[in-house]
């Protein structure tokens, strides 16, 4: 046996051409300009961003192939600025030698600092080598932009349960690469429920497959691999879902945004998936308080005070059953009355504070705790609203004298601020007269 017999099942049957290449139809269909390029044999730098097992490794070495460059990979996890130097030292070798170009493939591209990044520049620029480049995040966030502005970005999509299982039957079929002479018996739905398990995930799809097979019984000659195995190999698997990543924030995203569409479903379903994928609930409830405030507000003051008690609840009796107060909160908050008055007020205000700068309170309206504080006027003339028709001192005044008088807070006609508006059109009315 070879010791390329002992490669993952992943790597056994990596394409070695596009038809065989599943899923990012998006950006390698029929005259796609990628797909024109990589079989034109026209090589650029490009940057691959998309979650793990999309194909990135494997479409960088089919460009490869097909522009019949060199391909040198590094790994941003394990190298560093001699390992960049070491392999442009073997482009400029292979290009004396054959007359041919050299791709540099960088997994993980996101991990390198500033500094490394920047080593890449001067031979992406003299085109010493076509740089790729594969990352998880964000490129926008994590890549210089300087990098980026000498790379297109392609998007590669999480894979299909068809497109998956059309993956799996090849790896049981493909005697020569796949899994040997091994006759395996595998019904339909047991490979649809390994693609579902995958999440996406090719290259977890199959090793789910490879390991499967490794545990199943000899029937008649052939291994049959059932659901039970199955589900026993998938049933410490997490769905992805990366802390601090991309979809962390997309899917918290997603579930602020269902709330605010007051679609309580789609909030309960982002919920969970966070959930399912390891997400700490003190975080979900967190989130979810500042909904209360943000898209809620005083339309139902009662939100607030929901999601503060899930939080409260959570905290005395853990999980799993605190997480169905997060529930009742998101599902309370999605069907509440919306209002972003006191938030769009909030950064209204906070925005005047900042561009008026350090203005004095109004004599009128500071404590005067002292007889030298009253002797010097503060509090003088102030009205105390109490003592007033209906407690309110209408006509008076409480900002800086400098920025007059301003209006940050505007209720809409939804919830409880329906009856907030009326009274503060009345006593704004009050004080015009």
């Amino acid at each position: 046996m070879s010791d390329q017999d002992f490669r993952p099942l992943a790597d056994r049957i990596r394409p070695d051409n596009l038809e065989d290449y599943l899923g990012q139809s998006h950006i390698l269909g029929k005259d796609k300009p990628l797909r024109v390029a990589i079989e034109s044999g026209k090589l650029h730098s490009m940057i691959f961003w998309g979650p793990p097992g999309t194909g990135k490794t494997t479409l960088a070495r089919l460009i490869s192939n097909y522009s019949q460059a060199q391909f040198l990979s590094v790994s941003a996890v394990l190298s560093g600025v001699k390992d960049i130097r070491a392999a442009i030292d073997r482009a400029h070798q292979f290009y004396d030698i054959y007359q041919k170009p050299s791709i540099l493939f960088v997994d993980e591209v996101h991990r390198f600092n500033k500094s490394q990044q920047d080593a890449f520049l001067p031979f992406v620029e003299d085109g010493t080598v076509s740089f790729i480049g594969a990352t998880t995040e964000n490129p926008s966030f994590e890549l210089n932009n300087a990098l980026l502005s000498r790379c297109k970005t392609y998007v590669l999509k999480s894979i299909q349960v068809d497109e998956m299982v059309r993956l799996l039957q090849r790896a049981l079929s493909n005697k020569q690469l796949g899994l040997g002479d091994r006759a395996v018996k595998i019904a339909d739905d047991v490979l649809q429920l390994i693609a579902l398990q995958a999440d996406g995930d090719a290259r977890r799809a199959l090793n789910f497959l490879e390991i499967s097979v490794d545990l199943a019984a000899e029937e008649n000659g052939q291994l049959s691999v059932n659901e039970n195995i199955v589900q026993e190999v998938t049933s410490q698997s997490l769905r992805r879902f990366d802390k601090g990543g991309d979809l962390f924030y997309e899917q918290i995203s997603a579930m602020h945004k269902s709330v605010r569409g007051s679609n309580p479903d789609a909030a309960l379903y982002w919920m969970c998936r966070m959930l399912d994928g390891g997400c700490d609930p003190i975080y979900l409830v967190r989130r979810v308080v500042r909904m209360a405030s943000e898209d809620i507000g005083n339309a139902d003051p009662r939100g607030l005070e929901l999601a503060l008690n899930a939080w409260h609840t959570y905290e005395r009796l853990g999980s799993p059953e605190g997480e169905l107060a997060i529930a009742q909160a998101v599902s309370y908050l999605a069907c509440a009355p919306k209002s972003n008055a006191v938030y769009m007020a909030y950064k209204a205000a906070m925005q005047c504070a900042k561009d008026s700068g350090s203005m004095d309170v109004p004599m009128h309206i500071r404590n005067a705790p002292t007889s030298l504080m009253k002797d010097m006027g503060y509090g003088k003339d102030y009205r105390y609203a109490h003592d007033e028709e209906e407690a309110y001192a209408a006509g008076e005044t409480y900002f800086p004298a400098e920025i007059g008088e301003q209006e940050f807070y505007h209720p809409v006609e939804r919830g409880l601020e329906i009856k907030i508006k009326q009274k503060l059109d009345y006593l704004r009315s009050q004080n015009k007269k």
